[in-house]
């Protein structure tokens, strides 16, 4: 490693937390046969996280961002990934400074770094927390990759056997229907509406919600309308979390 790398890693281990550690990993699971078996903690919390990510994130070069998502200790994973997001978020279309291909190549050049990781981001909130604003920012700004090589890639993640990858190809839809796309969050609702994992049947719920919310409620209620009876109960109650009770109580009799 590097002296920024190893400085930074050194930095995050001095402030391990055994009791904080003993609790997120079983808040996030971690035991055997549970979603997150085998992830190993430092005991750092997600504001403690992000300051390390304030503090360092212009020093860190793109291709150090491999050490820390090659990490056993999730928090340093979660620096990573957070990393990429505030040096793609310096990267838009608005943003100061770079000319807008120099900003696209960029771009473009962090998508594929985290699509090769696209496996470290191994726990819901590792993905909840970089999908939407890589991928899903990405997904419609412009690009050296054609529209239809973004929909092959998107697909691609969907039908992976690998849990998260799965739950990124769902979760990057908050983004895109924010922007304006809500027949992506549509197409891979019903690409996953059969996935029998509870963390997929959440983030479908989820996003058909967040459809409901930023797109329409009446597409919402026309999905609904045509699909209710495939939804397992946990994602149905997710999606229609924001309307009223008494709408709830129809939806959920159906």
């Amino acid at each position: 490693m590097d002296n920024i790398t190893s400085r930074i890693i050194g930095e995050m281990q001095a402030q391990r937390d055994a009791v904080q550690r003993a609790n997120l990993m079983r808040f996030f699971k971690t035991g055997k046969g549970e979603y997150g078996e085998g992830d190993e903690f430092l005991g750092l919390t997600c504001p403690q996280t992000r300051l390390f990510v304030k503090r360092y994130h212009a020093e860190v070069q793109l291709e150090d961002v491999d050490v820390f998502l090659q990490s056993e200790f999730h928090e340093i994973r979660l620096f990573g990934l957070l990393v990429m997001v505030e040096k793609f978020q310096r990267l838009m279309p608005r943003s100061r400074g770079l000319n807008p291909l120099d900003k696209m190549m960029q771009r473009d050049a962090i998508i594929r770094k985290y699509l090769d990781n696209s496996t470290r981001a191994n726990n819901w909130d590792l993905v909840d927390m970089s999908a939407p604003k890589l991928l899903g920012r990405w997904y419609t700004l412009p690009s050296a990759v054609s529209g239809v090589e973004k929909e092959a890639i998107v697909d691609s993640l969907a039908n992976s056997t690998n849990l998260w990858q799965r739950r990124i190809s769902m979760v990057f839809t908050w983004m895109t229907t924010r922007d304006g796309h809500p027949e992506l969050a549509i197409k891979y609702a019903l690409h996953h509406i059969h996935d029998p994992h509870d963390l997929m049947q959440k983030a479908v719920g989820w996003m058909l919600r967040e459809v409901g919310k930023h797109a329409s409620p009446d597409l919402l209620r026309e999905f609904l309308a045509d699909h209710v009876h495939e939804l397992s109960r946990t994602s149905l109650r997710y999606a229609i979390e924001h309307f009223d009770e008494r709408e709830r109580r129809y939806w959920m009799a159906q």
